[in-house]
């Protein structure tokens, strides 16, 4: 079985092989065209034979046993699969080998999930799956990276995206689950939701931005400290109150999923909302924040064939906008429905959304769903509930 990785700027074929725990000459005889059409291109994909186990670089201050505890793999397993490293001295620079097999899971979905957790996880996600491909789209108002995980390398470009609304931050955890059982699945060449992982690998590249609004979500769990650099500004947008459970917007008090040029004046003028605050505020203009212009450009610069914005609450499906979707769209939706037990449903009086502004812009297929039911933010026993009724759904977006 091989795997398929993109090259990336700066890629050889040595430094390829290393990441991958390969000899070089085993990776080049399962890409010989490559080496008649001239060779590595960034872009380009490249099969990695049998993807065995991923290697980290041993890092200052490292002990065998630190390294068992941050991958989740047991002392014993780890020291069975290194049976030439002194657990007692490691040297930096050395490798050591992870078993991937006998790893426990890297995404806790029982806590709460903000922007350290995302990031925490994403790092070791790379480290156990190198064939992800791991960036940033741009960063917020606080100058966080906001990260995007791409998997697979195929001609078809989907695009899913959570934490628009920093109180629906259940939504990141729910795609980093998704990312990693499908990359798991791939790895031991499983069925995943009944389907053939290695395909959809192949077939498809998933480009997922699990945290749109990193400064909102971390305001939402963590409050505003008083060395926040916003603290005074937020608390009296918030009527003073230091509960900020309840708020929706980005760090500048501007909802971000208002902030699409469709029909944006449209939305302004409906929800009436003088200035910042926790919610419902579009903006000074559309695309007035970093973290809209940096998924309005993240979108732009890729061929998405289908894009799926998550929310909560009120386990509902919006599958239209104006009379701009694709006949499609309906029946996906449909599908959709049948599938995890939302509701379809063709929702007007709303503008400004990224689904909008996509289907307006692509007249291509663009779903919000709306995840789980009750209020805002949904407690965390909820999880798995909302886990297994979309992760068919997540699944046959792949497949669109």
């Amino acid at each position: 079985m091989t795997f398929p990785y993109v090259v990336r700027r700066g890629d050889t074929w040595e430094r390829i092989a290393q990441r991958h725990g390969l000899q070089v000459q085993a990776l080049i005889r399962a890409n010989t065209e490559l080496q008649k059409g001239g060779g590595l291109q960034p872009g380009c994909s490249v099969r990695i034979p049998n993807a065995p186990d991923c290697r980290y670089i041993v890092q200052a201050g490292d002990t065998l046993a630190e390294l068992a505890g941050r991958f989740q793999i047991g002392l014993s397993d780890l020291m069975e699969a290194n049976p030439d490293v002194n657990p007692r001295y490691l040297r930096i620079g050395q490798t050591v080998r992870l078993p991937v097999c006998k790893a426990g899971p890297i995404v806790d979905t029982t806590v709460p999930f903000g922007y350290q957790e995302m990031m925490r996880s994403l790092e070791l996600l790379g480290y156990r799956y190198p064939f992800l491909e791991i960036g940033s789209i741009g960063q917020s108002v606080m100058g966080k990276d906001i990260p995007y995980v791409r998997i697979g390398c195929g001609m078809r470009h989907l695009h899913y995206n959570g934490s628009f609304h920093a109180n629906e931050w259940v939504t990141s955890l729910l795609l980093m689950k998704f990312t990693e059982d499908y990359a798991n699945a791939c790895v031991q060449a499983q069925s995943f939701c009944g389907s053939d992982a290695g395909r959809l690998l192949e077939e498809t590249s998933l480009w997922i931005v699990p945290m749109v609004n990193p400064d909102g979500v971390e305001l939402v769990l963590h409050g505003a400290d008083p060395d926040h650099p916003h603290a005074g500004q937020l608390l009296e947008w918030n009527g003073g109150s230091d509960d900020f459970s309840g708020w929706k917007a980005n760090v500048r008090g501007v909802d971000l999923n208002d902030q699409f040029p469709a029909y944006w004046e449209t939305e302004r003028d409906r929800r009436d909302v003088p200035g910042p605050g926790p919610r419902d505020y579009t903006g000074p203009s559309p695309l007035s924040e970093p973290e809209a212009s940096a998924m309005e450009r993240f979108t732009r610069e890729r061929d998405f064939r289908l894009v799926m914005a998550f929310h909560t609450q009120g386990r509902e499906i919006y599958w239209n906008y104006r009379d701009y979707e694709p006949a499609e769209s309906e029946r996906i939706a449909q599908r959709f429905q049948q599938i995890s037990g939302y509701a379809a449903v063709k929702l007007t009086g709303s503008d400004a959304g990224y689904k909008d502004w996509f289907i307006q812009t692509y007249g291509r297929p663009g779903f919000t769903i709306e995840a789980g039911y009750g209020v805002n933010p949904l407690p965390l026993s909820q999880f798995p509930i909302i886990y297994n009724e979309l992760l068919p759904l997540l699944t046959e977006g792949l497949m669109v």
